[in-house]
């Protein structure tokens, strides 16, 4: 018998070269909802595309890009 299982959620947000792991505050939240409820503690998120999901160590890791300060 296949048992499936769902695999963590994990969000990246690099701040001044340094990657902050932010864990997933709930599991029925789009990634796009996670990326909105943090951005009351990391304004920059408002902004911010996702990229993802990548598959490390059996946690799926979304990461939160910045696209302020990039052109084109």
């Amino acid at each position: 018998m296949l048992d499936v299982q769902k695999l963590p959620r994990v969000f990246i947000h690099t701040e001044n070269g340094i990657r902050i792991k932010l864990d997933d505050p709930n599991e029925n939240f789009s990634p796009e909802a996670v990326c909105n409820h943090f951005s009351s503690l990391y304004a920059i998120l408002t902004t911010a595309k996702i990229v993802g999901p990548e598959i490390r160590d059996d946690v799926q890791e979304f990461e939160f890009v910045s696209t302020i300060g990039t052109k084109g």
